[in-house]
Parts: structure tokens; sequence; C-alpha cells
């Protein structure tokens, strides 16, 4: 145990979204904080990110959860297409915000990231640092980490270092890791001038697209499609998405005339389809994608990783309680996102068919019985709220 005179320290490896939570999180617990990450500086891959009002209860406890339900770029409602253009559903933000308690925002994920990076002191953030886990420790040693030509002890290490963890592929040298989900997907946040439309997500055969006004007249745009694992287009990716998307409704066309090719973001999706046997080892913990990546069908991604950082924080001196808290719910979420996308990522005519009735039908029946399926995901409650400031054993 560190000695009373000083802050027991905590190295998080990521300084993505969930290991700027996590830091975020401890230092205001009282944790001497070190945030290691590879790239070059903090600007995150991707465009946009989804928040549910989970993943914004969990940032009530930093106290930014009213600020960035105030920046949030988009609230309002949407629904649910065909690629013809035809509603199968619309969904209501004020009926989503009366269930869950809040509402569903998105706004650009370098918002968020600049935001977390704030709550940290000075120098907290190392960028350009290649870290490797050297020992994970015990009750009776610190964990230890070298960043090239040092090392940094530790009484706690965070592996928030995404879907290629290193950390976790140190814990858990026999769990076979992520595997391809079936689909590659596409991201840009642009301008597109002179269209307007409401908020939707649409469904076809083999592939989804979503259009999302962003308050800062930008928009956010993403499809997703089955493919072979690494295949990609032999142009650019602006003319592939014209290919498989060229002929859908309005918007869709416009918002890929606008896109410049260098704009379009393509990732083949991945998920760890066998969850670990705990989310810690030593006084090491994982969180986010390096703990439970999922595929995006359910947009809690990121939410879960907000999640871990927060609960992580109030267990940070009890890790098998963080396994505890944490792993039955996200693998129940992970294999909820798997069901989500065999459904709307079906390429059988009849399956679409029955699908879109099925969901035709729910909306008709009232919003209510489509917005149960966020039951249990978006009605989560944090441990503890912003002013408790315990910093417990360590």
């Amino acid at each position: 145990m560190p000695p009373r005179s000083r802050p027991a320290r905590a190295a998080v490896i990521g300084g993505g979204i969930g290991g700027l939570t996590a830091a975020a999180a401890l230092h205001r617990r009282g944790w001497e904080v070190t945030v290691l990450e590879r790239a070059r500086s903090l600007e995150p891959a991707g465009a946009a990110l989804s928040l549910a009002p989970n993943a914004l209860r969990a940032l009530d406890v930093l106290g930014i959860g009213d600020e960035i339900r105030g920046l949030a770029a988009w609230q309002g409602d949407g629904g649910l297409r065909t690629p013809e253009g035809r509603w199968l559903s619309r969904s209501s933000a004020e009926a989503a915000a009366a269930r869950f308690g809040g509402p569903l925002v998105l706004l650009p994920r370098t918002t968020l990231v600049e935001r977390l990076a704030a709550l940290l002191p000075p120098g907290a953030v190392r960028t350009a640092v290649t870290a490797t886990l050297v020992d994970p420790g015990d009750s009776a040693r610190p964990a230890r980490v070298s960043t090239g030509g040092s090392e940094l002890e530790a009484e706690l290490v965070v592996g928030a270092d995404g879907i290629g963890s290193r950390v976790r592929a140190a814990l858990f040298p026999a769990h076979p890791g992520p595997v391809y989900a079936g689909f590659t997907t596409w991201r840009m946040l642009i301008p597109v001038p002179g269209v307007e439309f409401a908020s939707h997500e649409t469904w076809g055969r083999g592939r989804i697209w979503g259009t999302h006004p962003l308050r800062d007249g930008r928009v956010y745009a993403y499809a997703a499609a089955m493919t072979p694992a690494g295949e990609r287009a032999p142009d650019d990716e602006k003319a592939e998405l014209l290919r498989r998307y060229g002929d859908w409704h309005d918007p869709v066309p416009a918002v890929i005339a606008a896109a410049r090719p260098e704009d379009v973001l393509r990732h083949d999706v991945h998920h760890i389809a066998e969850p670990l046997p705990a989310l810690h080892s030593g006084r090491v913990a994982l969180l986010g994608d390096a703990a439970h990546a999922m595929p995006p069908t359910l947009g809690q991604g990121g939410n879960q990783a907000v999640e871990d950082a927060i609960v992580l924080a109030h267990h940070a001196g009890d890790l098998p309680a963080y396994t505890a808290a944490r792993l039955p719910r996200t693998t129940a979420i992970a294999r909820r996102a798997v069901r989500t996308a065999r459904l709307n990522m079906a390429g059988n005519r009849a399956v679409v068919a029955v699908r879109d009735t099925v969901v035709a039908a729910l909306s008709r029946a009232g919003p209510a019985l489509l917005l149960r399926g966020f039951d249990g995901i978006a009605d989560w409650q944090p441990p503890y709220a912003a002013g408790d400031a315990h910093i417990g054993e360590r």
C-alpha cells in the first residue's frame, strides 16, 4: 500500500473517451493520474458520438453532464426509413427523454475529448508514448508500465487502449480476442449546404445508412454493409458509397455528393464475441473496447466506456468489485448489439420484409414499444454522485 503522505498513482494507457473519463474520475477522487497516449495528439478517430442518458448521468459525476447536454449538436425527433424513403417508424425525443430521464444527444467526438482533457491537471496527459505493461502487480507490489526509456509504477493501471488492446493480450493471452462482425462502416462529418431533412436511419438489405443534422450546420452520416473483411474500394470510398447508396431516398445522394473522398472514413467492425473471464487482473483493469468491444448497432460502445470509467473510479481499491459490477452488464449489452446487427443488417429478402412489417406495426402500436429495446440500458444510474469524493482503500 502507498504511504498515506502521497496520493495513490494511476497510469491510464489510452487517451480516448474511456481513458480520459477514467483519468478525470480518478483525479477527482484524489488519485495522481498519468495518461499515456500512443498518438501524437488527443484528436480522436471517428466523427461524432451519440450519448444516451446513461452516459450523460455518468458525466454528471464529473460535473459536466449539463454542460455536455447544452453543447449537444443534435436533439430532436427522427425515425427509421426504407431505402425508397417510406417511414417505418417515427421516434420522439420527448418520449425517450420522459422514459429514460434525459435526452439522446449527438456531438462531435472532439468536443467531449477536449472537455474531459480540461478536467485533468497540466502535464497529466503524455502523447506520442508507447506504453507496455511490464508487471500487473498484486496486493503486495505496484504494477509497472514501460514507456520506452523509463518505467512507471502505479497502484492502478487502466487498460483503455482500444479493440486491439495490448494490455488485454498481456492479461489474458489465451483469450481469442476480437473477431470480424461481418460488416464494414463508413462515417463522415461534413457541411451539406441547402439540404434540410429529419434525422433518420435507413435499413436496406444487408446495408444501413444514417443521416443526422448537427447544430453547427454540419451533417453526421454513417453507413454499414455486409462485406468480406479487409475489402476496400478500387477507387475511393466516396465512389463506393455512390455505388451502394446513390439511388436511396433524399437526402442520401446529396450528402454523398457533398463529401470529398478524404472526408469518408472506413473501418471494418470487430467485436469481442467471447467475454473475458474478468475485467481485471492484479492491479490492472480494462475498460471500453479493450474490455468488451461490441458492434455499433445500439450506439453504446462509447457510452459503456464512460460508464466503465465512473464505476472503476468507485471501485479503484477493489477491482474484483469492478468486474462484478461491469462484466455481466457489458456482456448482456454486447450480446444485444450482436442480435440487433443480425436484424438491421439482414440480407435475405423475406427476412427483410418481415422485419420491416414488424417494425412498422410496433411503431403504429406506440413509440413506447420501440423504446423498450433500451430498457435496462439508458436508465442506468451511476454508483455515486458528483459530491461523493471518498477515495477508499487502495
